[in-house]
């Protein structure tokens, strides 16, 4: 997984990939003038309505507050996303550049997912077991550079925000558990030890109290004195009130569905298709067909699997190679520093390979971190977490420490190429570096390119060497299964009426993954309709448009320029991706012969290849 800042996530993570349109060349036209006015008008006010997104792209002029969530606030968004739509729509597009189209495209895109989010009352249901009003209210601090009393200031009155903001939210989940529109129980369940692990007797043990503790030496002793007990007071006051108010109304007043699946709520089988094409940017995908490309997938990775077993000689079934994985002490680190070390490790191996898979490569750096004590339990595996240019930090490769016996030492090859490089960090920070482009270009999510680059990039490690050990193919292989049963079970459970159990055991009967790691991930799923879908199908995509240009290219096709051009524009959907490449190898033929030959890398052979195709 990749961080919401990238990473990508649901209706928050593409509206705060909007977040930016600085003036920018679209084209010397009267048309493209607009465009970049309109954009730049956009950037504006998407940064005070949006907060907490403009401090992730490293704007501080917002620092002070948290977004108004209220039914008026929404209404009024809903009417500027139309007016912002109707108003791009009337520029006309045959004036434009290359450059002025592809953002025209991508606005478009953006617009119309925020007014079918809002058109379906999505702010009804606030969160999920990944992501939420209460989990980025938890990282409020994150992206603010700490210098001044002013910048301190600014994070106690975000802090003093916070029993508004949770207020607004419950308010909107009390018009949903009216309406029907709700989460199921098993969905409430596994956060409430989020919120109940904010509780502390002492306010300075708070995840909230950690900004006061060092603070900068540009604020005096006497200031900072004042600060922390300032911070102390609206800590137990404010802070911890709130999460435990949002407990308490979980526990005690919401109405949660007893039925896993999308469509059997109110409006279900629009608001999943509309999840369908949010997650895959595909318009014609529908549920019944994805369960079908599902399927076929299940069973090629699984004879893929059934090879590895047998090259083992392992002496057992399917079923008995998988217990022995999870439970044999070779498999799993015996201390969170092992784990991290492993990570790390791997990840530099990596780094050491990039250069002969990728023209280029980004300046933003990042490291290994392990996940947070107050939501690793029902957290994911691992995940990454970007930072905005100017930050103090890079971007963060996220590992769980929890429970070790549930994270085995061979899966992290597949994770590390998935969440760092050439997976979500290379990824992400190339784009945050694109010039000449709208920024909000630099930070736009679309989960299904963004999933399915990470995706791409665990099977890529196959052709770069990197899985040494028949065990970490067969950790890659259970990966890619893990990402394929998500396209089974994320439309049997919204589609085809399947249960939790149904889905845990299609999980278990079919990977590596822990009895623990197949709860959340199902868990997941159920309360992010869709977004499981966006991994495999953006894979598949990626792979289906580098076959053409292989095909197409012969041998002037050249892997390094063919990545390259996949990463040039950013996130895109799938559909602007085809074009993309479409272009790459009109591009490529163009050339003067003696460019073509300066750049000359032959296909990889069949049998190489084929070990890496979808």
């Amino acid at each position: 997984m990749r961080s919401l800042a990238l990473l990508c996530i649901a209706g928050l993570v593409l509206s705060a990939g909007i977040a930016a349109a600085q003036s920018s060349p679209s084209s010397q036209s009267a048309a493209g003038q607009q465009l970049d006015i309109l954009l730049a008008e956009y950037w504006d006010y998407f940064l005070a309505e949006n907060p907490d997104a403009a401090t992730r792209t490293g704007i501080d002029d917002f620092n002070d507050r948290l977004p108004s969530v209220t039914v008026a606030a929404g209404e009024r968004r809903l009417e500027m996303a139309r007016s912002f739509l109707r108003r791009s729509r009337d520029i006309d597009p045959s004036a434009f550049s290359p450059s002025g189209r592809v953002n025209a495209e991508l606005f478009d895109w953006v617009l119309q997912d925020s007014i079918g989010a809002a058109e379906l009352g999505l702010e009804r249901i606030p969160f999920n077991t990944f992501f939420g009003f209460f989990m980025n209210a938890l990282t409020v601090s994150g992206g603010i550079d700490m210098d001044s009393v002013a910048d301190y200031e600014d994070y106690l009155a975000r802090l003093r925000d916070i029993p508004r903001y949770f207020e607004e939210n419950l308010d909107n989940m009390r018009r949903g558990s009216s309406d029907g529109f709700v989460l199921p129980q098993i969905v409430i369940d596994g956060v409430l030890p989020t919120l109940d692990a904010q509780q502390k007797d002492n306010p300075e043990d708070s995840s909230f109290f950690a900004p006061l503790q060092a603070m900068s030496g540009k604020v005096t002793a006497d200031e900072q004195r004042r600060l922390r007990a300032a911070g102390r007071q609206i800590i137990e006051k404010d802070v911890l009130p709130a999460f435990a108010a949002v407990a308490a109304f979980l526990r005690d007043e919401y109405r949660a569905s007893e039925s896993p699946g999308a469509e059997q709520l109110p409006n279900g089988e629009v608001f999943y298709a509309f999840q369908i094409r949010r997650y895959t940017t595909l318009t014609d995908a529908t549920a019944d067909d994805i369960h079908a490309t599902g399927l076929a997938e299940v069973a090629r990775i699984r004879a893929e699997m059934q090879e590895i077993i047998a090259e083992l000689e392992f002496d057992g079934d399917f079923a008995a190679f998988t217990k022995f994985l999870r439970s044999d002490p070779q498999f799993f680190a015996t201390s969170a520093e092992q784990l991290l070390a492993a990570a790390a490790y791997t990840a530099k191996r990596i780094d050491y390979l990039m250069p002969g898979y990728f023209g280029k490569l980004p300046r933003q750096s990042y490291g290994v971190i392990p996940v947070p004590d107050e939501i690793a339990p029902n957290y994911t595996t691992g995940a990454y977490y970007g930072a905005p240019l100017n930050a103090k930090n890079g971007g963060a490769y996220w590992i769980n420490t929890f429970a070790l016996d549930q994270r085995p030492l061979y899966e992290i090859p597949a994770l590390t190429l998935h969440e760092a490089v050439p997976g979500h960090h290379h990824q992400n920070a190339l784009a945050l570096e694109l010039e000449n482009v709208p920024a909000f270009r630099r930070t736009l999510g679309f989960s299904a390119f963004g999933e399915g680059w990470g995706l791409y990039a665990e099977k890529l490690g196959v052709e770069m060497g990197v899985y040494r050990t028949p065990y970490e193919h067969f950790g890659r292989l259970s990966y890619e299964m893990w990402r394929a049963c998500r396209l089974v079970i994320d439309t049997g459970i919204h589609s085809q009426l399947w249960t939790r159990q149904q889905a845990i055991d299609f999980l278990l009967q079919n990977t590596a993954l822990s009895a623990a790691n197949a709860r959340a991930e199902v868990d997941r799923y159920i309360s992010w309709p869709g977004q499981a879908l966006a991994y495999k199908l953006g894979e598949l995509k990626i792979w289906e448009v580098r076959r053409r240009a292989e095909s197409e290219l012969g041998d002037e096709f050249d892997l390094r320029g063919f990545h390259d051009a996949v990463l040039s524009q950013g996130e895109l959907p799938l559909a602007m991706l085809e074009g993309v490449i479409d272009r790459y190898i009109e591009e490529v033929r163009a050339r003067p012969f003696y460019l073509r030959r300066k750049r000359l890398k032959k296909p990889l052979p069949e049998s190489s290849s084929s070990s890496s195709s979808s």
